[in-house]
């Protein structure tokens, strides 16, 4: 890295990642003098990002002392501050403290139906974050940023849903303005301004996955089945949105053979009219057995309900044949499957139809997998994204610099 790009954000980058962990190891990495590298790390200490512990004698590389004494290890101080996340769903939601490296600290989970409207939906998210503050033991003033997971196409620029089937009202409505207004009401009166992230679930939980699971796989997928369909795609780590967030919008692949299949976007034959936990409630109900939502066949699943399991089977088997061309168009090293119809059944349809129709070549190294984070994948990828964003080296020189200035 040469010297002249290699700010305090970029020094904390080095840490983070663990790429450099000492001053020795940080002056190596850059380029720049003891002196400056030093004066860097003032500003990230002075902030209460950084915190140093003892090393084991020797480890600091070029930055050891030669007497054997320990060196001085730095890293991220996680705790000194807390991200605020939710998770939205259709008929439910989520919301929690975590800490800076995804951990909960606390968690609060109840019905809310996304038809009620942004602007109810959104006040009442933001009354619940000041009692889960009170749980965790975190005060306003260390909240940094607010993670929103939502089932439908973002914009990532603007924060805003795009045409989204299953949240009517709530396209092109101004959500980081309005949860930020209603979190500095409730929560926060006459404090400064809480930057609010939102994303798609499936992007959220993709990116969850890989970070925590599957840091290696250069090329990622993760296909979420609940009342909805979609997928989220990580490539070389980084979120694949497309050029308004519409990448991964499976659920509305139309097939060949389902003409009559009404899907809640107005078109017929889409996927999600066929193999969604919403399209398959349906079946259910027409079969005898009342079934409201994909959360209710997760119930009749995991209770063995035979007509659910072979439902659950057949939409497998939908959902992997689009699937064929998808992991043929990326190649993906991981496929996990998530939502409420991501069980064994599902699991086993979409294998035999993706291992059956796909080139061997395709699938020789595809690893097709259930969620490993299940319920706190999308929590945990709206809390990872806040600290991403907020950490990453240029936006952490502009907050320290405002930090300076003030």
């Amino acid at each position: 890295m040469p010297a002249s790009q290699a700010s305090a954000g970029h020094l904390l980058q080095l840490i983070r990642s663990g790429q450099a962990t000492t001053r020795g190891e940080l002056q190596q990495a850059t380029g720049l003098s003891r002196s400056t590298v030093g004066h860097r790390l003032d500003q990230l200490f002075g902030a209460g990002w950084l915190r140093e512990t003892s090393g084991a004698p020797g480890a600091a590389g070029n930055g050891a002392a030669t007497s054997g004494r320990p060196s001085a290890h730095l890293e991220f101080d996680s705790s000194h501050a807390v991200v605020l996340a939710a998770d939205l769903e259709t008929r439910h939601a989520q919301a929690a403290v975590l800490d800076l490296t995804g951990r909960v600290l606390a968690q609060r989970a109840a019905p809310l139906l996304v038809a009620d409207g942004p602007e109810q939906v959104l006040d009442t998210l933001a009354r619940w974050f000041s009692p889960l503050l009170d749980e965790a033991g975190a005060d306003a003033a260390r909240v940094c940023g607010i993670g929103l997971s939502v089932p439908g196409p973002v914009d990532w620029a603007t924060g805003r849903v795009v045409q989204p089937p299953i949240m009517p009202g709530w396209d092109q409505y101004p959500i980081p303005e309005r949860l930020q207004h209603a979190y500095t009401r409730h929560v926060a009166p006459g404090g400064p301004p809480v930057p609010v992230l939102v994303d798609n679930d499936a992007n959220l939980m993709a990116y969850a996955e890989q970070r925590h699971h599957f840091p290696d796989c250069a090329a990622f997928l993760l296909v979420k089945v609940s009342t909805g369909i979609g997928a989220g795609v990580v490539v070389d780590g980084e979120l694949y949105r497309g050029i308004d967030g519409g990448a991964g919008d499976i659920g509305h692949i139309r097939l060949h053979d389902a003409p009559e299949e009404l899907c809640m976007c107005g078109s017929y034959g889409c996927l999600a009219a066929v193999a969604s936990g919403r399209a398959l409630a349906g079946r259910l109900t027409a079969q005898g057995t009342p079934t409201t939502s994909g959360s209710d066949m997760r119930r009749h699943l995991a209770a063995g309900h035979p007509d659910a399991v072979r439902l659950a089977r057949e939409a497998g088997q939908r959902v992997g044949e689009v699937l064929v061309t998808v992991v043929t168009m990326l190649n993906p090293g991981v496929l996990v499957l998530a939502g409420d119809l991501a069980g064994t059944p599902f699991l086993a349809g979409v294998r035999e139809l993706l291992y059956q129709r796909a080139m061997p070549r395709t699938t020789a190294h595809l690893r097709v997998v259930t969620s490993q984070l299940g319920d706190q994948a999308a929590l945990t990828g709206a809390g990872t994204t806040v600290v991403e964003h907020l950490y990453a080296p240029d936006r952490a020189d502009a907050r320290l610099a405002a930090r300076d200035v003030g």
